[in-house]
């Protein structure tokens, strides 16, 4: 470990719980590294993602964005062709792309596709699927209303899915963000994960929760402080 990363280590008492305001500006005082790191949000979830009925996922709007230029792509064939381009999409097409992206191009972070193109465009799943990159209705990502879905993913849409451990990690921001955007972008991701909540999870849902940046360490967040509901 480098001289940076332990002295940003021993800035955080690791028997502590810190309330989320405390853990941002601690998040933002310890990063050391020359590029802008992420800030991410790690939720530990009493849940068995085993369990079809018990798994949680789910998009938000930051309403601070990301920090971060997402590149969309998508799938639409006429008058929804046009009204994806003048939403703001970087690519747009059909069969012309998935002839593309089944030749191995990938140079784009979200695809949308309208309903009536997706005949087509599951032959990508083998491609598309591992990577996070299938448009998905529960999600938002398969629909008709494809100016929408393009704005706010520009705007800061992000996408969460509990992995086999029970945990959702979502990026809520840049540690050069203002602590006040962070804040708020991290309880609007908590509040829509407590409303994703599973019917049959039982006891309790929150287990733990803690913020890192992209180099540094987890900062463990009381849930207590986050007030009523958490």
């Amino acid at each position: 470990m480098g001289k940076k990363a332990k002295a940003s280590r021993e800035k955080i008492e690791r028997d502590r719980q810190y309330s989320l305001e405390e853990a941002i500006s601690l998040v933002k005082e310890t990063s050391y590294a020359k590029f802008d790191e992420t800030v991410d949000l790690a939720v530990n979830l009493g849940i068995d993602p085993r369990k079809s009925d018990q798994m949680v996922r789910g998009s938000v709007v930051l309403p601070h964005g990301i920090g971060k230029k997402v590149r969309v792509l998508v799938f639409a064939k006429g008058e929804k062709e046009k009204e994806a381009a003048e939403a703001g999409a970087d690519f747009v097409g059909a069969e012309d792309l998935i002839e593309k992206i089944s030749k191995g191009w990938l140079d784009f972070d979200k695809a949308v596709a309208t309903p009536d193109v997706m005949g087509s465009v599951s032959k990508l799943g083998k491609i598309l699927g591992p990577r996070g990159l299938m448009p998905n209705p529960k999600l938002g990502t398969v629909t008709f209303d494809i100016a929408r879905a393009v704005k706010e993913i520009k705007a800061g849409k992000v996408e969460y899915k509990a992995e086999k451990a029970g945990i959702v990690h979502i990026p809520i921001g840049k540690v050069s963000f203002d602590t006040q955007k962070l804040i708020e972008n991290a309880k609007t991701v908590i509040n829509s994960i407590l409303k994703a909540k599973p019917a049959t999870s039982k006891g309790r849902y929150l287990r733990k929760i803690s913020l890192s940046s992209t180099m540094g360490s987890g900062i463990a967040i009381d849930i207590a402080s986050l007030g009523k509901g958490a």
